[in-house]
């Protein structure tokens, strides 16, 4: 099975273990990792954790991991999914590309800056 994780609920991890690391608190972050799943999903991870308690389950990540780099929580979090056959993803999926066309309008409008100013320099080459 594969979980999605959408890149606001990537960016309020990341916040929140920097955070973490910052404080030594894991208390929040691991409110945090919890909310950024759905109710589905943390049913059917349950369903497959042999202790059936995603929030032990976190617990024993962040027990594991070593407080001061949010890749290796991911790591952990992908690798521990990935042992009870969850295919943990961080990245949107082909068909969420929500970005791309904001994108490639601020291309065009740079395209079109650069273009103004070529325009610019003709003009004062020309006086």
């Amino acid at each position: 099975m594969d979980i999605y994780l959408d890149r606001r609920a990537v960016r309020q991890i990341r916040l929140s273990a920097q955070e973490a690391i910052e404080e030594g608190d894991t208390e929040s972050l691991r409110e945090d990792i919890l909310e950024s799943f759905t109710e589905e999903q943390v049913e059917e991870i349950e369903r497959r954790l042999d202790s059936g308690d995603f929030y032990e389950f976190l617990t024993d990540i962040l027990d594991e991991w070593d407080g001061d780099d949010t890749d290796e929580l991911f790591e952990l979090l992908e690798t521990q999914l990935g042992e009870v056959g969850i295919d943990l993803k961080t990245e949107p999926r082909p068909d969420e590309d929500e970005d791309e066309p904001e994108e490639e309008a601020d291309d065009d409008e740079d395209e079109a800056e650069d273009e103004d100013d070529a325009f610019e320099e003709e003009e004062d080459a020309d006086l």
